[in-house]
């Protein structure tokens, strides 16, 4: 089934308008939100591979006037917790044979520091601890979703990958390359790097914005729309962006199974070193509120008969004192 742009497009303008109905003209130090994603939003009928992810995240900026350094315009502490879910080509799997991604999931909870200064550079450091395997409740999560929203039953998961305990850091930097006269369009570098025995590996890539933009210490595109004794203004934003990225993965515990477990589970496999992916979407923001709404795409993962996949993305977030 092929994606209806037109429509897809259509409902993002409606969902915007109505969220700008009731923004507010003040400034917030904190914000709380959610986002969810799940291959079912481009209503294209698949159930596989990254199926799922659900993450909260509560943010609160530290005191602007109290900053040292003159270069800093605000650091935003970070608290998350989530789950990822993984299929194979579907949920329903009757023969061992069938699996061309593990089951697995991982469950996870963590904190972070998001340092922006005035150059529009910004760095983001986190650590978070979780699990992969039964630990992890991918199965019970996956059932009571298909359970209560009238989808097809759940069978396979007793293949899943074995239980392994996380830690992973993460190193998030991005800095503004270059911002046309007009305002209204730039380029950002954007990169990350992860260790742990979770996920390993680094990627780097470009995101570009058109529409009402905002510098990067003070936009959504970079988690950073809440200001406590602000050195700048935050204006509305909304503005569409793309942000095509390579990959370089040195290890996927939920692909290969536990870096440190000899019995990894019934089906692992083993990573493909590069993997590309391309997001498009749409933000708006407006004081108290964030909405954020794309389609990934991605090549292929696994050194098997898997095939490239696509899965959309919302965010929601509301600002607060």
């Amino acid at each position: 089934m092929r994606i209806n742009y037109k429509s897809f497009f259509t409902n993002l303008l409606v969902l915007f308008t109505a969220i700008n109905l009731y923004a507010q003209n003040n400034s917030y130090k904190n914000e709380f939100g959610f986002r969810t994603e799940n291959d079912s939003y481009l209503a294209q009928g698949q159930d596989r591979y990254y199926t799922n992810g659900l993450s909260l995240n509560f943010r609160s900026a530290i005191d602007q006037s109290k900053l040292k350094n003159p270069k800093l315009n605000k650091v935003i502490w970070e608290i998350e917790a989530g789950q990822k879910i993984f299929n194979p080509q579907s949920g329903s799997i009757i023969d061992i044979n069938f699996i061309d991604r593990p089951f697995a999931a991982y469950l996870y909870g963590g904190a972070g520091a998001h340092f922006l200064y005035n150059s529009e550079t910004n760095l983001k450091l986190s650590l978070h601890v979780g699990t992969i395997g039964p630990s992890a409740k991918g199965k019970e999560a996956q059932e009571f979703l298909h359970d209560n929203f009238g989808f097809y039953s759940i069978n396979g998961w007793q293949w899943q990958v074995n239980n392994e305990l996380g830690i992973n850091s993460t190193a998030e930097f991005n800095k503004l390359i270059t911002r046309f006269k007009s305002g209204k369009s730039d380029f950002i570098l954007s990169s990350y790097l992860n260790a742990g025995n979770t996920f390993a590996g680094a990627g780097a890539g470009l995101i570009f914005r058109l529409g009402d933009i905002n510098p990067l210490h003070s936009s959504a595109i970079a988690q950073s729309t809440i200001a406590n004794n602000a050195r700048s203004e935050t204006e509305k934003e909304f503005f569409f962006y793309a942000k095509p990225m390579l990959h370089l993965i040195a290890y996927d515990a939920t692909i290969q199974g536990g870096l440190f477990r000899t019995d990894k589970g019934p089906v692992v496999y083993d990573q493909k070193p590069l993997v590309f992916s391309q997001q498009a979407g749409a933000i708006f923001s407006k004081n108290r509120w964030t909405a954020d709404f794309s389609v990934v795409f991605k090549s292929r993962e696994i050194k098997s008969f898997v095939k490239p996949h696509q899965y959309g993305s919302f965010a929601l977030l509301y600002r607060m004192n």
